[in-house]
């Protein structure tokens, strides 16, 4: 893929589900057509896995158990199927299609469909921009309203904060997309240096500490709206029971997409203003610049854009430049290249970002707060832990201890995204992030030939043809 960062292409990846069912030695139970093993869930059929949803009376579900069915069911059956099956099994347990009700029962189980209901909307408000959806939460209430006022007054608070959540969701992905439009059509492809009336970044923000606060602003901002289904979602397969239809034919994965072309935007962004100027010290300078702006990312817990940042100085436009580099105290550099460094599946970089969780748990501040994990690798490991294991046992039962690992992922991202930015916010910056103009790959290739001329035949051949 074109203007990925370099870095990526050396890893070699693990599988982390080196489970097999036939090395457990350890006595399975089974409760309900749920298998476990040393007390954990490890494999159902999908039926099983429903019931075990459904609160009663006198159960209900636990809270990790609830995440991970809905995040993972999603590759089995759709959401507005599930939440029918799960309705319609509570209208037939609690009998509430009974002429006259059992009120003394259905006031134990009001409350616990309610707060399933609510940690549905909470963690997956995406799934409810569908109708029918609405429809079966609705359904719910006017069946078990009539036992208590109070659960009218519920379901409003429900639906109300519901449907705020995907407002704010939906205006912050309009305002993305009209980002990205204002970038693509006005300025993206300069194909040589444009004349000197381009702002550059030194001119909008000089100090790199609140550069890389901004860079902070962007990121936790683009994070909120990714909903955690769609890192699943990316990987939907068929079901092999059901071999008709994918769960998704369109891939809901706008938010997630959007965030991977902002890392590919800031790469191209920062090789940008390094080729520009004319001057080999003003190329030094902001190479220096763009270092200390992702020394400070590094120490805010800042990962992606200090990965997309050092991509940009690693992209040969940029390392090409042998003289302007000369200039620059490098020492720095190569500490945060080291960081960074993909050998030994970034092991470096996933033990800085286990200290970073670390002290996010411990936080007292919302600064400390801050993870923003290098997001293309985060895909990747969800990637291959999705392709390293099947979906299904052998025998059709649904394989949950890999959706557990799973959840294990997605929530520690879901606890990340939901740090509010201590910072204050910077338009100007934030704009010019935004829209500043890029060069194309070509464009930046022109542009690094003006500044320092091609040394051999290869780099000749190209610098002809570009123009």
């Amino acid at each position: 893929q074109e203007g990925m960062p370099q870095t990526l292409s050396s890893t070699s990846m693990f599988t982390p589900c080196s489970f097999s069912p036939h090395l457990h030695t350890s006595k399975e139970d089974e409760q309900g057509g749920l298998i476990f093993q040393d007390g954990n869930l490890t494999s159902a059929s999908l039926d099983a896995l429903i019931q075990h949803l459904i609160p009663t009376t006198d159960y209900y579900p636990e809270k990790a158990y609830i995440f991970t069915f809905l995040l993972s069911s999603r590759l089995f059956i759709e959401p507005h199927e599930l939440l029918s099956r799960v309705c319609h099994k509570c209208i037939e347990q609690q009998r509430l299609d009974d002429p006259v009700l059992d009120k003394a029962r259905i006031r134990k189980f009001g409350p616990k469909i309610l707060q399933l209901l609510t940690e549905w909307t909470e963690t997956f408000p995406y799934d409810f921009q569908e109708e029918r959806m609405i429809g079966h939460l609705k359904d719910m209430i006017h069946r078990i309203a009539p036992c208590d006022e109070a659960y009218w007054k519920k379901m409003n608070q429900l639906l109300q904060t519901l449907n705020q959540k995907l407002a704010t969701l939906s205006h912050g992905q309009e305002g993305i997309v009209k980002i990205n439009a204002a970038v693509s059509d006005k300025l993206v492809a300069f194909k040589s240096k444009p004349p000197s009336i381009q702002r550059e970044i030194l001119s909008v923000c000089s100090d790199p500490y609140t550069l890389a606060q901004q860079l902070t602003h962007v990121e936790l901002e683009r994070l909120s709206h990714i909903g955690p289904e769609e890192f699943v979602q990316a990987f939907v397969h068929k079901d092999p029971l059901d071999g008709t239809k994918p769960c998704f034919s369109d891939q809901k994965t706008s938010n997630l997409e959007a965030y991977v072309k902002w890392f590919n935007r800031l790469c191209y962004l920062v090789a940008t203003e390094i080729c520009m100027p004319a001057k080999k010290k003003q190329r030094a300078q902001v190479i220096e610049f763009f270092i200390d702006v992702a020394r400070e990312c590094f120490n805010i817990g800042n990962f992606n854009s200090l990965m997309a940042i050092i991509s940009g100085m690693n992209m040969s436009p940029v390392s090409r430049l042998k003289k302007t580099w000369s200039k620059v105290k490098t020492a720095k550099f190569f500490i945060l290249e080291h960081q960074m460094d993909p050998t030994g599946n970034f092991y470096n970089y996933r033990t800085a970002l286990r200290g970073a969780a670390h002290r996010s748990l411990t936080a007292h501040s919302n600064r400390e707060k801050i993870v923003i994990p290098f997001f293309s690798l985060l895909i990747k490991d969800i990637y291959f832990l999705n392709e390293g294991c099947a979906n299904r046992l052998p025998n059709g039962h649904v394989n949950f201890e890999k959706f557990l690992e799973l959840a294990k992922q997605v929530g520690e991202f879901i606890t990340w995204k939901q740090v509010e930015c201590p910072f204050e916010q910077d338009a100007n910056i934030i704009h010019y992030l935004h829209t500043a103009p890029i060069f194309t790959e070509d464009g930046l290739y022109l542009a690094s030939y003006e500044s320092e001329s091609p040394e051999n035949q290869t780099e000749k051949d190209r610098w002809k043809s570009l123009r």
